[in-house]
């Protein structure tokens, strides 16, 4: 029963979604109250109290009354909308019961989801909001009681019903529409047959495959964790059979996955909020991103391609690659560019994100409909997956709403109390007017206060606290926030709690700790693309045309040289020569200019030909040593291939 009553919330949440998308979205209150309402009912039916234990009935008892509670608090708000928002109402007990209600369920939620980190972190603010008066020195401000804090929860548009809340109700639900209907149309398959062909065959193919399926999927799903436990149950055993030790194929996967969260258009749900909270455009953030994403991609490439051939890392065998005919057939790669024509042609049109995903949703379902009835699928099929793609677009919704509601509350207690301005201030006092010094205690803060929260969740809570240190020093907006994106994103790597390591060590049937050493070192140059986004903003489209060339042929020299510098590899046959060399390479790649981009561009060319140089040297070497070398029968290795 509990299956099917799941199902059929997930259907009515994603109908939801397909019909605002389509329509336009009602009342913002009204939107905001209904989408909470059916995440909440779905995600207890996800996450049932109690499931599998002797008390489950108590349990069952337990989600009753929180449904019922949460039907009747959002229904409250949404038949009164007009009202909260003209008047502004006092508090009543009755409201403060609802807010009540409405807290518990969402950390409660939370809890069950992902861990008891983020209710605690949202719980923290909650009694630093109620208590302040309590705390001495700067930290401590006059408190505020019960009945302002309901107000600013539940009666208004700050609060629970904020503006992270409207993004997950709009436009970021329209996205996993968008994605989930595309992969259950058999775009997922595509990814994978084309991150195959891609990469399949180059040293560490497999593990170049994990990075390019997992950055197809993370641009439409915009989750670490989901894109670890989608591509990684393909890519991690295909590693492993092929060799690989399990901690550097758990690395991979999950450093891959990670990519996904900082790759356009998504951005792990966060280009849509960032996009609100600055008031920039969606097609300004994702064109932002771009650059450094590409830069992180190429770094990780460079890395798995010169371990693979420092430790003779396989391919992945010819007949486990689809033929390219296969992967570009019409009804395969047909419905992926329509769909994908559809959301940009609704972006450059000037359409809103939420219409423009509803276009690729429309475009997916008009190519992917027609060529399955070409291809004599029956209805049933045909209908069945358009409805999973419904029903895996709603649980998807559940983790995203549920985090943004509970960061939307831990938001509106920060606004409230002012903390930000305050611990902005604290981190320029500690930092003085040094950029990198405060940059570098900004970065380490958002790790930590990352670390067990989905990105979206993490995004927020970095951006509303430790962002305005980066303005207030003279940083653009704009690089400040995506400087504390990166680091956010990064948590899910970061030890000691590294949530997409840890899944992908789960399939790989290894211990975390060396697969999250495995994954630090691939990623070492995300840590620092953010200070270069801070060296050259020109890499986020800050300045002329020329200056973004620079920006980006940097760039590219420091993370080919870090790459190797993280990869051990050999250049000159003396260890601490290539450290030495590619350390200057990297330095001189940090100093703005054309004269020491040459200079550092020179360098690097001269180890990598050194290093062929050598590879020869010992391939013939090898050849000459073969050819002397007599069999069993007495004659030249040579002679008996001949």
């Amino acid at each position: 029963m509990r299956e099917n009553l799941t199902k059929l919330l997930a259907l009515a949440l994603g109908g939801l979604i397909l019909y605002t998308s389509a329509s336009g979205p009602f009342e913002s209150l009204i939107q905001r109250a209904i989408f909470l309402a059916l995440v909440i009912l779905l995600g207890l039916t996800l996450y049932p109290l109690g499931a599998d234990r002797r008390w489950r009935p108590l349990g069952l008892a337990v989600d009753l009354c929180l449904a019922v509670g949460t039907v009747l608090a959002c229904g409250y708000v949404a038949m009164n909308h007009e009202r909260i928002l003209v008047e502004l109402p006092w508090a009543t007990p009755q409201d403060m019961l609802f807010t009540g209600v409405l807290v518990v369920t969402v950390l409660e939620l939370s809890r069950r989801a992902i861990g008891a980190i983020f209710p605690l972190l949202v719980l923290a603010g909650l009694a630093y909001a109620w208590l302040g008066a309590a705390i001495p020195g700067p930290l401590g401000h006059r408190g505020f009681d019960l009945f302002f804090i309901t107000e600013t929860l539940y009666l208004g548009d700050l609060g629970v019903w904020g503006m992270l809340v409207g993004v997950a109700a709009t436009t970021i639900a329209a996205f996993v529409l968008f994605g989930c209907l595309l992969l259950h149309t058999g775009g997922g398959q595509t990814f994978m047959d084309l991150a195959l062909r891609i990469s399949g065959r180059s040293p560490g193919g497999a593990a170049k495959v994990a990075t390019v399926a997992s950055g197809l999927f993370g641009m439409v799903s915009g989750s670490a964790v989901a894109n670890v436990a989608t591509t990684g149950n393909f890519t991690i055993p295909m590693m492993k059979r092929l060799n690989y030790p399990a901690p550097f194929a758990s690395g991979v996967e999950a450093v891959a996955s990670t990519g996904g969260q900082i790759a356009p258009p998504i951005l792990g749900a966060a280009a849509f909020i960032m996009a609100e909270i600055l008031g920039e455009s969606y097609l300004r953030i994702a064109l932002a991103a771009l650059l450094p994403a590409i830069l992180f991609y190429l770094g990780v490439f460079m890395t798995i391609h010169l371990v693979a051939k420092r430790r003779n890392l396989q391919v992945v065998p010819d007949d486990e690659l689809p033929t390219w005919p296969d992967v570009l057939r019409p009804e395969r790669i047909i419905p992926i560019l329509a769909a994908l024509g559809g959301l940009f042609y609704g972006v450059l049109s000037g359409r809103s994100i939420q219409m423009a995903a509803f276009y690729g949703i429309l475009m997916t379902v008009l190519t992917f409909v027609p060529f399955a009835l070409l291809a004599r699928r029956p209805l049933r099929e045909i209908a069945g997956k358009l409805l999973a793609g419904l029903i895996d677009a709603g649980k998807g919704m559940v983790i995203i709403g549920v985090l943004l509601a509970g960061a939307q509350m831990l938001v509106a207690m920060i606004g409230m109390t002012g903390i930000g301005v305050t611990l902005a201030s604290l981190i320029v006092n500690v930092g003085g007017e040094s950029l990198f010094l405060v940059a570098f205690i900004v970065g380490g803060v958002c790790l930590i206060l990352g670390m067990g929260i989905p990105t979206t969740a993490a995004y927020v809570l970095v951006a509303s606290v430790l962002a305005p240190a980066l303005t207030t020093i003279g940083v653009e907006p704009l690089i400040a926030h995506l400087f504390v994106f990166y680091f956010a994103t990064l948590s899910v790597i970061t030890p000691p709690v590294c949530v997409a390591v840890f899944v992908a060590a789960g399939i790989a049937g290894t211990n975390w700790l060396p697969a999250a050493g495995e994954a630090v070192r691939l990623a070492a140059a995300i840590y620092v693309i953010p200070f270069l986004l801070l060296i050259y903003p020109a890499l986020a489209g800050f300045g002329s045309a020329v200056d973004i060339m620079l920006a980006c042929s940097q760039g590219v020299v420091f993370v080919v040289a870090f790459a190797a510098l993280m990869s051990r590899v050999a250049m000159s046959g003396n260890r601490l020569l290539d450290v030495a060399g590619l350390v200057l390479v990297v330095g001189l790649a940090l100093i703005p200019g054309w004269l020491t981009t040459a200079g550092a561009l020179l360098l690097l060319v001269a180890l990598f030909a050194r290093r062929r140089q050598r590879l020869v040297a010992a391939s013939s070497g090898e050849r000459r040593l073969g050819e002397k070398t007599p069999n069993a029968q007495g004659i030249p290795a040579k002679e008996t291939h001949s």
